[in-house]
């Protein structure tokens, strides 16, 4: 009786144990959620952002960002207010 609740027990744990170490694995491989998808803000991009902001769409320009790139709003927020138009 003692042997099998211990083989039961053992079975349970290494279950558990396996369970565990997928669920970090899993975890460890996902894309952070602030990274950029494409790996950057890309020419094209930037120069719509500056023309809704030159506008005062700021909001229709995270959007835009959130969109393209994956970010979270507040990190979209953050690359909207930060980007400025070049100077002449």
């Amino acid at each position: 009786m003692t042997n099998t609740v211990s083989v039961i027990l053992l079975a349970v744990l290494a279950t558990a144990v396996v369970i565990g170490l997928i669920v970090l694995a899993v975890r460890l491989t996902q894309r952070p959620r602030n990274s950029l998808i494409g790996g950057g803000l890309g020419p094209a991009l930037i120069e719509q952002v500056l023309e809704l902001k030159a506008v005062g769409e700021f909001d229709q320009a995270v959007i835009l960002v959130r969109g393209e790139t994956g970010l979270s709003h507040r990190a979209a927020s953050r690359v909207v207010r930060k980007l400025h138009a070049p100077a002449p």
